[in-house]
């Protein structure tokens, strides 16, 4: 009889969660025309700003605090 109560409860628990996600009631402007509010991207400002950027000097190592730049050397 437990058992039961509490397969009764998960599945209660189940359907009224898919309940929530389903119709979508409450949302606005859901059948009018969408409106642009995006800025305008201007490409010429992007590259001009892209060229801007400083070449870096050394090559950049994302693990360098992690291991040591240079490989020990082994003694022959």
């Amino acid at each position: 009889m437990r058992i039961l109560v509490i397969a009764a409860a998960v599945l209660a628990l189940t359907a009224v969660s898919a309940e929530a996600q389903g119709r979508g009631r409450g949302q606005p402007n859901e059948g009018g025309q969408k409106a642009d509010n995006k800025p305008k991207v201007d490409e010429k400002a992007y590259k001009a700003a892209l060229e801007r950027i400083p070449e870096p000097k050394e090559k950049y190592d994302p693990w360098g605090g992690a291991r040591p730049t240079e490989p020990t050397k082994k003694p022959k």
